[in-house]
């Protein structure tokens, strides 16, 4: 018997065991659904993906080709940030999402609809990115999310029932009982979590990987590039090798990719502290983002005033901690990437790197904006400096030193 209806909802949608069922159950419930789709960058056969999504049943299939967009309207300003939550992580997907749910509540509009949904699991950070997003957004969306729903979880309490769902109502899929992790893929990275990855303690798969080489396994040649910056955006790329040149952010980045995967750049193995209060473990390939955040930092340390850069360093963990708990759209996010941007006026020049072996290393760096004084550095030239200064300078630096000894001697 047929459920009343519940009118439209748009689907975030991959194709996946997943939301392959999730669109079949949607129906079930009553809803006439509309499936979603963004193109971030993944491996994806989209057209075969657009013909399974309308073979399941669905009204209609967006494919959103966001993959400029994503680059310079997210990864751009996390390369500014030098972005890295808790010390380590590039937010490849935690970027991705906002992105993702701008390009949904688009569609949602476009459709007169106000219902979303989405495939993320109850315990995870992306229904968190996804709703905060698209509540930001449109106020007045409403959101179904099976994975919260007390009877589609006691229906489908593993992977095996959800594959069970899938044979009893002909929704082909290509996961099995056996699959040892879960992957999410855009161009900023590839994300792996789940399965054996679950102990901490387990090693990943050599099999594993996508998009980097075993660095064991990578040339015994090492490559050297070029990366110019205006105002803390990477604008140019340069292979001196081959000469090689890539100025357009999309295929900059894609470029870059490709020449750091290739050399074993970008992995990382970390327990991360997730926004809903559980430590998961997660394994992450990020070949480029790993190349322009250590480039971009030399860059700053070249042409950023100190005591800015301490502030901006400060903000740099606020905007980590916004963007990986889902808050892009929020107003103190909004204000933060405004002063990092603000911070980058004069974070200009190029920067020489070399990858190897899984590793990279910054090899020179000049820029007009330079706040590096040869002249004044230099142990063989006096410069605009007096040597005796320091004196002075080192005496009352000690007082408080001084009176903090003093202070402990007199309670030993």
């Amino acid at each position: 018997m047929s459920k009343p209806s519940k009118g439209t909802a748009v689907l975030a949608y991959s194709g996946g065991l997943d939301t392959s069922c999730i669109l079949v159950w949607l129906q079930e419930q009553g809803y006439e659904v509309i499936a979603f789709m963004a193109n971030v960058g993944q491996e994806e056969d989209f057209e075969a993906a657009r013909k399974k999504a309308l073979k399941l049943g669905a009204k209609k299939m967006y494919i959103a080709d966001c993959k400029t967009e994503f680059v310079e309207n997210f990864i751009w300003p996390a390369v500014q940030a030098n972005a890295r939550y808790e010390d380590r992580y590039p937010l490849g997907t935690a970027l991705a999402r906002p992105c993702i749910a701008r390009n949904m509540v688009e569609t949602a509009r476009k459709e007169s609809c106000t219902t979303i949904a989405h495939g993320a699991t109850g315990k995870g950070n992306d229904q968190i990115r996804f709703e905060l997003s698209c509540y930001a957004l449109n106020p007045e969306i409403r959101v179904v999310a099976p994975w919260r729903n007390p009877e589609f979880v006691k229906n489908f309490p593993g992977r095996g029932e959800l594959l069970d769902y899938a044979a009893a109502r002909n929704i082909p899929v290509s996961a099995s009982k056996k699959n040892p992790w879960s992957m999410d893929y855009n161009l900023m990275h590839i994300s792996y979590e789940g399965g054996m990855l679950e102990n901490p303690a387990n090693k990943p798969l050599p099999d594993m990987y996508r998009t980097t080489c075993d660095p064991e396994k990578a040339p015994d040649t090492p490559v050297y590039l070029t990366i110019e910056f205006k105002r803390g955006v990477p604008v140019k790329v340069t292979n001196v090798d081959d000469g090689h040149v890539e100025d357009s952010p999309l295929a900059l980045f894609t470029y870059l990719n490709k020449v750091a995967g290739a050399h074993g750049v970008g992995r990382i193995d970390i327990v991360e502290n997730r926004f809903i209060g559980m430590k998961s473990r997660g394994v992450y390939e990020t070949p480029a983002g790993t190349v322009l955040l250590a480039a971009h930092e030399d860059l700053e340390l070249l042409t950023m005033d100190r005591e800015v850069r301490k502030v901006k360093q400060a903000l740099s963990v606020q905007f980590c901690t916004q963007v990986y708990n889902g808050m892009w759209y929020s107003p103190e996010c909004e204000y933060v990437r405004h002063c990092i941007d603000k911070s980058q006026e004069n974070v200009q020049g190029k920067v020489n790197v070399k990858l190897y072996k899984g590793n990279v290393y910054i090899t020179g760096r000049e820029s007009d904006y330079s706040l590096y004084n040869e002249e004044l550095v230099s142990m063989d030239v006096t410069g605009n400096y007096e040597p005796h200064d320091a004196e002075g300078f080192i005496k009352i630096n000690a007082v408080r030193l001084k009176e903090h000894k003093r202070l402990k001697k007199a309670f030993q």
